[in-house]
């Protein structure tokens, strides 16, 4: 009798974890789009998918368009209207339009993490035209491929160094910091290309409050240690590529008033010259010319009260946890920034520089 109860015991249980996959749905059966961009109309969400599809061995676009009042219930809508299911899991870039941006995305973000349809590693991505021209753009290209606006940001494709790769994650996390924000790429339906890059939106507890230019964004770039190999820099002088960079700080509290010191190496490279400009004349151009930059920007998120830079992170040894929560409306606005930069030209090709020719 003991036997036969535990026999029905081991079967019972074998029938519980057959049933463990009554959801899942075979590969073909599901719609997995690739970017998904976002709009809002007063109380209305718009979404809009890109779905690959494959015909006659050619990967072609479509482009799916619902509204609802939340994202999931325009995913159940969609899923409804079509032959299969809609999975965003594997969905690699977000494009926000710059109207929803600026009214604040913290319901947005907020939801995708809690709800984890959306991978919290996809990238963010604002659209500074209205979305629906950059979609139809998409939609009408005669060849257009799902990979498009990916390659766009992938550093082994399309990726630039002024370009900021902000994700999910980042926004999220920058939400509920005291002493972090963040930088989304901003872009715009280009002339003679999909799209352009046209700056970086300055995001402040998930909502759009200013903007940086390119030069800006190499900047803050460089100031979160992505890497500036490649961009070329140029001045009256002449022109230099970026080999390499990297950088140090230093942070301290003087009379309850915040100071930093910011020390920026780069390694570059000279490719051309103007009127036998010298060594050291290209290493003062490109000097001021970078401070100049670092001056206007940091003038620019100071007066946002939007910390970018991360710089309160620094400041956690000086400051308690219940003073960063005020970091950003009593010390940021009072922080003393300092920046130095150094210039290695490691390179000068195969031309001697005239500093050079007594040598």
């Amino acid at each position: 009798m003991v036997l036969k109860k535990l026999g029905l015991c081991i079967m019972f249980v074998f029938v519980l974890s057959l049933a463990g996959c009554w959801d899942n749905k075979d590969i073909n059966h599901r719609t997995m789009p690739v970017v998904l961009g976002i709009t809002k109309n007063q109380e209305e969400y718009k979404l809009f998918l890109q779905v690959p599809q494959a015909a006659r061995g050619q990967v072609r676009t479509t482009i799916v368009r619902e509204t609802g009042s939340t994202i999931n219930q325009i995913i159940d809508k969609m899923s409804a209207n079509l032959e299969s299911n809609v999975d965003l899991l594997h969905a690699k870039v977000i494009i926000v339009d710059r109207s929803l941006a600026e009214e604040g995305m913290k319901d947005l973000i907020s939801g995708f993490m809690r709800s984890r349809d959306v991978p919290s590693k996809a990238l963010m991505v604002i659209s500074q035209n209205d979305i629906e021209e950059l979609f139809t753009a998409l939609e009408n290209q005669e060849h257009s491929e799902e990979t498009v606006l990916l390659d766009f940001f992938e550093k082994n494709a399309g990726w630039n160094p002024q370009i900021p790769i902000t994700r999910v994650w980042h926004v999220y996390h920058s939400i509920h910091s005291y002493t972090k924000d963040v930088s989304i790429a901003m872009i715009s339906k280009g002339e003679d290309s999909l799209c352009e890059f046209v700056g970086g939106a300055v995001i402040k507890n998930g909502k759009m409050v200013d903007m940086i230019d390119s030069d800006e964004t190499l900047l803050y770039n460089a100031f979160n240690d992505e890497s500036n190999q490649g961009k070329i820099e140029v001045m009256n002088e002449g022109s230099v590529m970026i080999l390499g960079n990297r950088m140090n700080h230093d942070s301290k509290i003087v009379d309850g008033r915040p100071y930093f010191h910011s020390e920026l190496r780069l390694n570059v490279m000279v490719l051309e010259t103007k009127e036998d400009a010298s060594r050291e004349e290209i290493r003062k151009a490109l000097t001021a010319l970078l401070l100049e930059r670092y001056d206007k920007m940091f003038s620019k998120i100071q007066s946002s009260e939007a910390d970018i830079l991360g710089i309160g992170q620094y400041f956690r040894k000086e400051l308690s946890r219940e003073k960063l929560k005020n970091w950003r409306s009593k010390y940021y606005p009072k922080l003393v920034f300092t920046q130095d930069i150094k210039i290695n030209i490691q390179n000068e090709g195969n031309l001697r520089m005239p500093a050079d020719e007594g040598s």
